[in-house]
């Protein structure tokens, strides 16, 4: 399926105020977040997946490997595999969120709203 609308999809609440929504390509997880401006802190954790964020609207704090660094609309961040980071809201913000490889864990594949 080479053409996705992140919109068609449905909404999944990870954590209180994260909302996500997922799909896969056939190495690549792209989750499509809109975080409400007092959603609770991401908890500090890492995966084996390299993970690329990139703030499209508001700002956030995400902290990689200890640093924090306040990202605002069109920053990107690099969080390399088994990292830890964290991300804590600053306001209401949307963000791109690519994984590679692909985590599949983190959503079903892709399936259109009805």
């Amino acid at each position: 399926m080479p053409f996705v609308n992140p919109y068609d999809l449905a909404a999944v609440e990870r954590l209180p105020g994260w909302f996500g929504r997922f799909f896969h390509s056939e190495s690549m997880t792209f989750g499509y977040w809109e975080i409400a401006a007092d959603a609770v802190p991401l908890h500090e954790h890492h995966h084996p997946e390299e993970e690329v964020w990139n703030l499209v609207e508001g700002r956030m704090a995400l902290t990689v490997a200890g640093v924090e660094q306040v990202l605002e609309p069109g920053t990107a961040a690099i969080v390399p595999a088994e990292t830890l980071h964290s991300a804590r809201v600053l306001e209401a913000c949307r963000a791109i969120v690519v994984d590679h490889p692909a985590r599949p864990s983190i959503a079903r594949p892709y399936a259109p709203r009805d």
